[in-house]
């Protein structure tokens, strides 16, 4: 399984930039997505941003994360899920039959 975890840019430019998550910071390859702004969010894995991510799925995804973490020591995680608990589960768009 793979990882990319949400990372906000601080300063960089279309080859490299420095990237900040939870307090730690990371030297990142740009060349998937290009030179971001400052405050952009991107889904890092293994060093390199993969895709530019808004605030909205950023959240999400660290969210998840932070749940995840919860649930593997054993703490209540159902909080960090909360916009997926109380509702049916639904396939992405593309993964939908075309006769629905």
């Amino acid at each position: 399984m793979c990882l990319g975890f949400p990372m906000t840019v601080v300063s960089g430019d279309a080859l490299q930039a420095i990237c900040a998550r939870k307090g730690e910071t990371q030297m990142v390859s740009m060349l998937l997505v290009g030179e971001q702004p400052a405050g952009a969010r991107v889904l890092v894995h293994l060093g390199s941003a993969m895709r530019v991510l808004d605030e909205t799925e950023a959240d999400a995804i660290d969210a998840a994360l932070d749940g995840l973490s919860a649930a593997l020591n054993g703490a209540s995680f159902e909080h960090f899920f909360a916009d997926i608990i109380d509702r049916e589960p639904e396939l992405p768009e593309h993964l939908r039959s075309r006769t629905e």
